[in-house]
């Protein structure tokens, strides 16, 4: 197909960049806001980096994140993909999904915007992120419930979050740990309750790791309870 002669090549520069408790894509939350207790700065570069460039945003309580998944920009795309959410067992058209596999490797993220700090640069502090630590950020817009929240909206194979059910119990080890840290426990919580093993991965004894804040974290999920087996600095 001959590509239309209005047709352009647009490069993008990042504005700034995401310091988040989430290191690594595993444990991340698979939509932003469903773990409150993630703080996160997005921290803008030269020349964007001046506070006339967030003058009013303050009086927005949220905000859009446009970003790069810059840890798999490289794997390139497909037409189909198998969303986890489903078990990894059903193939979706990619947009219907927000597989991090697209044609260009672009996300959206809504965030709480907690307090902003001009005093060196521009640093904004938000929470609920799910984004990956050194996430590349695009733009920043501020978000408009009265146009952007519409309450019969339909989300398809989305329609609901998975949310585990079962107590958490934390080991000797891991009671100990969070003596020094008991912040934490609130994050590793939201984490946890969220389930972000496989869907197709049941096995109780299984245990799963994953680095959030400045921890490595180990868990299993049994068929009654959350185990946390170990917290280590």
């Amino acid at each position: 197909m001959p590509i239309p002669t209005n047709s352009q090549l647009f490069e993008v520069t990042p504005i700034g960049i995401i310091h988040s408790c989430f290191k690594e894509k595993f444990a991340a939350p698979r939509q932003p806001g469903l773990v409150p207790a993630a703080l996160a700065q997005v921290q803008l570069h030269s020349p964007y980096n001046q506070a006339d460039t967030v003058a009013g945003l303050e009086e927005f309580s949220h905000i859009w994140l446009t970003f790069v998944f810059h840890q798999t920009a490289q794997q390139g795309w497909k037409p189909k993909v198998r969303p986890p959410r489903l078990g990894g067992n059903k193939k979706l058209g990619i947009f219907a999904t927000r597989s991090t596999f697209r044609p260009n490797p672009l996300g959206l993220s809504l965030v709480k915007l907690e307090s902003i700090d001009t005093r060196n640069g521009v640093i904004l502090h938000v929470s609920g992120a799910d984004l990956i630590d050194q996430t590349p950020i695009l733009d920043i817009k501020p978000y408009l419930p009265w146009v952007e929240s519409i309450a019969d909206a339909k989300s398809g194979f989305a329609s609901d979050d998975q949310v585990l059910q079962l107590p958490i119990y934390y080991s000797e080890q891991a009671q100990q740990a969070l003596t020094s840290r008991p912040e934490l426990s609130e994050l590793i919580e939201q984490v946890l309750l969220h389930d972000p093993r496989p869907a197709y991965q049941q096995d109780p004894e299984r245990i799963y790791g994953c680095n959030i804040a400045d921890i490595n974290l180990r868990w299993k999920v049994r068929f009654d309870q959350i185990e946390v087996i170990e917290i280590n600095q």
